[in-house]
């Protein structure tokens, strides 16, 4: 049909209330508001306002000019009804790929490993095995995302548990044990000490770095050189807010002896007994003592001290790993080139520390746990 000729629209008064009341509906589908609004702008007959020509009725309402004929020819042709309604399709539609056999396939896949080789599946090496394996012969990598993203497959990524359920009940009682001993009252004749252990790796500037100014970060070079790596102790009193930091070329059973030694000898002379709270590293036992120092000597030491261990999967209830964090963040986050520089830099911090009596308030109790980590206990009694 040529841009001057078309078959005319003549809308009777009837027909131009019906279609502008289905045009002004909220309730209907869109296409036919559409399509009424569209045979309403091809009206020319004697109600209508003003005559439009395909182009601008296409223009106007963000269609094509084509659809603007054909609804117009389905209306003189057809009426009313089929001008308004969606066309039907005239052939049944194309089966899909992937069906109930293929989708079962397309699972086992994503939850069987993947091919030596290859770390994980990915879509493309899902749909190559599918291929390969004569499951479908003719598929792209968009129609198989389809099935792992409806069954919420995700065979790149894996979750780990942090405590296997067999081990719940170890767990919270030893985590009970803990939590009892920051809630008791502190003594001085029994202080509550943490101690964690981390390491330091010294880096010295293979060129100077250039200092800020205005307008201008630091900058240091990329390079570096590695002068070694240095174990630290770090002993926590969370109730006096104190600490002690020290540094050492090695952190095996005679480090961590003489560590303990110093404590008892030195930083509490005066205490009965130390309760010691540590992780479970096989160096935090009373047997390192007596590998660092004779018997009589390894036996006055361990009647004063009294360990206990946090449980494993729990350092977050050692206060001393807290403090090696601030002690990062503090003072550590930077190149630091020697033993010398470390120590200074170290005995600073804590002496800093040590003067402002940095405490540690722990506020998690025991009851606590029972209510927030419930789903951590095998059995728990459910309130009436």
């Amino acid at each position: 049909m040529g841009r001057g000729r078309r078959d005319k629209v003549y809308l009777t008064v009837e027909d131009r209330e019906n279609l502008e009341q289905i045009s002004r509906n909220g309730y209907a589908p869109a296409k036919k508001i559409l399509h009424a609004r569209i045979l309403l702008m091809c009206d020319e007959g004697k109600y209508s306002k003003r005559t439009w020509t395909d182009e601008e009725i296409a223009e106007a309402l963000q269609v094509h000019r084509n659809t603007v004929g054909r609804i117009r020819q389905r209306f003189l042709q057809k009426g009313e009804k089929p001008a308004l309604e969606r066309q039907l399709r005239k052939t049944p539609p194309t089966p899909p790929k992937v069906d109930g056999s293929s989708e079962a396939h397309i699972i086992a896949l994503c939850c069987a490993d993947p091919p030596e080789g290859r770390a994980e599946w990915t879509i493309r090496l899902l749909t190559s095995e599918l291929k390969q394996r004569q499951v479908i012969t003719e598929i792209s990598a968009s129609t198989v995302w389809r099935t792992p993203k409806k069954n919420e497959l995700r065979p790149w990524k894996t979750q780990r548990f942090c405590i296997p359920e067999r081990d719940l009940a170890r767990f919270v009682a030893e985590m009970e044990v803990v939590l009892d001993l920051y809630s008791t009252e502190p003594c001085e004749e029994e202080p509550l000490i943490a101690m964690d252990e981390a390491s330091k790796q010294l880096l010295g500037e293979v060129y100077p770095p250039i200092a800020m100014q205005p307008g201008q970060d630091k900058k240091e070079d990329y390079h570096y050189e590695r002068e070694g790596v240095q174990a630290l102790f770090m002993f926590v009193d969370p109730h006096r807010g104190w600490r002690r930091v020290s540094s050492r070329d090695s952190r095996t059973r005679i480090d961590w002896a003489e560590e303990i030694r110093q404590l008892l000898d030195e930083d509490y002379p005066n205490a009965r007994k130390v309760k010691l709270l540590s992780d479970n590293l096989n160096t935090h036992n009373i047997a390192s003592l007596y590998e660092a120092f004779p018997a009589p000597e390894a036996h006055r030491l361990a009647r004063r001290l009294e360990i206990y261990h946090t449980p494993r999967n729990g350092s977050w209830l050692n206060v001393a790993e807290t403090e090696l964090s601030v002690l990062s963040k503090q003072c550590l986050d930077r190149r630091i080139p020697s033993k010398d520089k470390l120590k200074e830099e170290i005995d600073a911090w804590q002496k800093s520390r040590n003067q402002n009596a940095s405490k540690v308030i722990w506020r998690f109790s025991t009851s606590d746990a029972r209510v927030k980590l419930k789903h951590l206990y095998p059995v728990f009694e459910q309130e009436e």
